[in-house]
């Protein structure tokens, strides 16, 4: 699977502005998300859709982003990663 493209990360645009807001979050390249100096969040595309794989812990989590329901369950995840 592949990192998104630009034309897949424009269809999270709305998410990505929410990311950006995460004072603990940089974006080093668009799309890509470090905490400290670690990678924390980026996203994947391929024939079945949009993917974000969340640093959730030590171990990343897959999580799908085709829909506003599925954005919202990351963003709260997101939340949840940021309180460890």
């Amino acid at each position: 699977m592949k990192h998104a493209g630009l034309a897949a990360l424009g269809q999270l645009e709305s998410t990505l502005r929410d990311l950006r807001e995460f004072s603990d979050l940089r974006e080093r390249s668009t799309g890509v998300f470090y905490r400290k100096s670690r990678s924390f969040l980026h996203f994947h595309e391929d024939a079945t859709g949009l993917y974000a794989d969340l640093r959730v812990g030590q171990e990343f989590e897959r999580f799908p982003v085709n829909s506003a329901i599925d954005r919202d369950l990351l963003m709260a995840a997101v939340h949840r990663a940021l309180e460890l």
